[in-house]
């Protein structure tokens, strides 16, 4: 309850101070937030199947909504991501100057709030009531805060994703009824819903469309790529870096286990729909100038393959997925860190009008550097060890598939280094636009996400151990073998 409380409490005292103080008690809060949560990581007990840390408190009862809280090794990586990302955002933002930055920063804190809640529910109607609150603030920050043609895309952006989680709701409430004895939103109960191959298809539908709008994937991602350009820097980060991850956690925790009847063969036309986004985002990265676009291309890409891993339902595929999930999650906040920090400074995202970067600014063109190849996936990076298990999941699962999955790799590569190449060496341009020596803010944040990038691709056990044991229970309750 703690990682819930914390954010909204910070938010209301970050109202009413000016913007220096506004900005030391967001980060204080965010630090303090991720320091609870490695608290609760030292006491996690990740050969335990149980949920821990469970509490439930009666609200509702005659609707069935408990406030019920726990974590299992697949939410914990989840509420790690949400509470590292949530520092490196607020110290991203530390010399903005956004009008409104008290509320700016507010609205980031109840937002970390709400997802921090999404994570750590298990009672269904907590999970679409968290799930809802977080879209607010990221439409306030994307509406106030947001570039050119805002209005139009965030009301584009907002349709779309209440529109999933309506989809999402109707599922719950559908599950909801056919629970035996007294309806129950609990997960555990709801685990035991009587329901036919028909009817599980049906939930099964309706929860893949709301998370695949969330995540996204193709064709539900029509909305991502101007809603991630127009949106101020770190609600892009908000956006790519958690918010997603909303998507690919109730893929695992709530549409599988509650359409495990569903016919299988609805997993093929989804691991189809997956690779075609890998390979459809991955080349309209390549055909862009503008470099905030490029990045929310590749993350579609990205998240395709992640979709595409853990709907392969193996042991592989849903590691792969939680780790990479986790990955994605860092180095796109520190790619859209570097394009924040290049646009702030040359006032354009035009790769064509960029050159020579690293002449004027080596310690960010190393840093930039380091960010680049985790994305990439080289060897000894985060991205290496999960995008190297999901490609093996999706081998494995059917071998086209598989091949046409490893595209990516040849993609990234080269739309990641085409960018690195026109910004960082590409011939100087005469528009006096300089790196230079980058502030401590800035150097801290891209800091911090280098030695996460080296850490967790040299020792990806460190996220892989946490989730080991719930992975393995998941995958024996839905062969009808143990309870979660």
């Amino acid at each position: 309850m703690v990682l819930i409380i914390i954010p909204f409490i910070a938010a209301l005292l970050a109202l009413v101070f000016k913007d220096k103080l506004a900005k030391i008690i967001a980060l204080t809060a965010s630090v303090a937030q991720l320091i609870v949560n490695f608290v609760l990581l030292s006491g996690f007990d990740v050969k335990n199947k149980a949920i821990q840390y469970a509490s439930s408190y009666e609200w509702f009862s005659a609707l069935g909504l408990n406030y019920s809280t726990g974590i299992d090794g697949i939410a914990m990586v989840m509420l790690l991501l949400t509470n590292i990302a949530c520092v490196l955002i607020i110290l991203s933002a530390w010399d903005n100057n956004y009008s409104g930055m008290t509320k700016f920063l507010s609205l980031v804190l109840i937002m970390q709030g709400a997802l921090n809640g999404v994570f750590l529910s298990t009672n269904g109607l907590m999970f679409y009531i968290f799930w809802e609150l977080a879209l607010i603030p990221i439409y306030f920050i994307v509406g106030i805060w947001g570039g050119e043609n805002r209005i139009k895309i965030t009301f584009k952006f907002f349709i779309y994703t209440f529109l999933g989680s309506l989809l999402m709701l109707l599922a719950l409430i559908f599950v909801y009824l056919h629970t035996p004895g007294n309806h129950s939103f609990e997960w555990s109960e709801m685990l035991k819903a009587e329901m036919n191959g028909w009817e599980s298809t049906l939930v099964l539908w309706a929860f893949f469309i709301a998370f695949a709008i969330k995540m996204p994937v193709f064709p539900f991602h029509t909305w991502q790529a101007d809603t991630y350009s127009v949106a101020p820097a770190q609600g892009t980060m908000l956006l790519s870096g958690i918010m997603l991850k909303m998507g690919i956690f109730g893929m695992i925790r709530w549409m599988w286990p509650m359409a495990k009847n569903a016919c299988g063969c609805n997993y093929n036309i989804f691991i189809i729909l997956a690779v075609i986004g890998i390979i459809y985002a991955a080349i309209i990265a390549i055909r862009q100038n503008d470099i905030k676009r490029v990045i929310a291309w590749s993350s579609v890409s990205h998240v395709g393959l992640i979709a595409a891993g853990i709907m392969t339902w193996n042991k592989e595929g849903l590691q792969g997925g939680i780790l990479q999930s986790f990955n994605h999650g860092i180095n796109v906040i520190g790619l859209f860190f570097v394009a924040e920090i290049i646009e702030r400074r040359l006032k354009t995202r035009d790769l064509t009008k960029m050159g020579g970067l690293a002449k004027y600014g080596r310690g960010f063109a190393f840093l930039f550097m380091m960010i680049m190849l985790g994305s990439v996936a080289v060897p000894f990076t985060n991205g290496f060890t999960g995008e190297f298990l999901l490609l093996n999941a999706t081998f494995n699962y059917q071998i086209i598939l598989g091949i046409v999955s490893g595209l990516t790799i040849i993609f990234c590569a080269v739309y990641m280094l085409r960018v690195y190449q026109l910004a960082m060496y590409g011939p100087e341009k005469d528009n006096g636009g300089r790196i230079g020596k980058l502030s401590w803010s800035e150097y801290l944040t891209l800091g911090i996400i280098v030695i996460l990038v080296i850490t967790i691709g040299v020792f990806p056990n460190l996220i892989l151990n946490i989730s080991d044991t719930s992975v393995n229970d998941l995958i024996s309750l839905m062969k009808g073998g143990a309870t979660l």
